[in-house]
């Protein structure tokens, strides 16, 4: 029983620390994402941004982290959001929301689904999640497809932001693809993990397909100058 107990509360302990702009909204990383999210929005003073993608080089830079808390800072501002998992090729759903994936985004593009039977409520007020669903056969023909433009402006009409959290860009084509249909993309880089080569990469490969890229996000750095230690990993 008190093993059980640990285990529960060290869950809770990974959530709080995942979700940190809900759990801790004061704390300096907090202020890195309003931080972000202004920088988002000062970025769009031209042009609407209602659909951001983001994405990385590699796996395991930050990006479903990031994801979910720029989900947060923009629905703390009164704004309506709507998360959808797009890696259709190794489907996970970020451990803090906890939702199931049996049902989801191929099945709502595809019409074998409404999107308000796919869609999950979290506990964070207004915000939405869309898991990514079963894997299709042909990822890349179903993000350029007909129907996901269809879903595209669906979407864009019932919420104020759609974020996408999108496989890393140098692994497979699709976030080319996404790129080409979303008003901006965010690409996230780890501090210490990335090399220069792999992110000028998929700099280069966003570019090839005049992706919209807003900016990036330099993750894991220490921040010696406030005395912190900036860090909001995969856990």
């Amino acid at each position: 029983m008190a093993l059980s107990r640990k285990n529960k509360k060290t869950e809770m302990s990974d959530k709080q620390r995942a979700l940190i702009t809900e759990f801790d909204k004061r704390s300096p990383i907090s202020e890195q994402f309003r931080t972000l999210r202004t920088n988002i929005q000062f970025a769009s003073v031209d042009r609407q941004l209602k659909t951001i993608m983001v994405t990385s080089s590699s796996p395991g830079e930050g990006k479903s982290t990031t994801v979910a808390n720029l989900s947060i800072v923009l629905a703390q501002q009164g704004n309506k959001i709507l998360l959808v998992y797009t890696d259709l090729r190794k489907p996970t759903v970020h451990f803090s929301f906890q939702v199931p994936n049996q049902i989801g985004f191929t099945n709502v593009v595809t019409g074998q689904a409404l999107l308000s039977a796919a869609v999950f409520q979290t506990s964070i007020e207004n915000v939405d999640v869309l898991p990514s669903g079963p894997i299709p056969p042909n990822p890349s023909e179903l993000l350029g497809s007909k129907k996901m433009k269809a879903f595209m402006e669906d979407v864009s009409k019932k919420y104020d932001y759609v974020i996408f959290d999108a496989p890393p860009v140098n692994a497979v084509t699709d976030p080319q693809i996404l790129s080409g249909l979303v008003d901006g993309t965010v690409l996230v880089i780890r501090s210490g993990k990335t090399e220069e080569e792999h992110a000028q990469k998929a700099v280069d490969s966003l570019k090839k397909v005049e992706a919209n890229i807003l900016g990036a996000v330099l993750n894991d750095r220490s921040m010696e100058e406030s005395q912190y230690y900036y860090y909001y990993g995969e856990g």
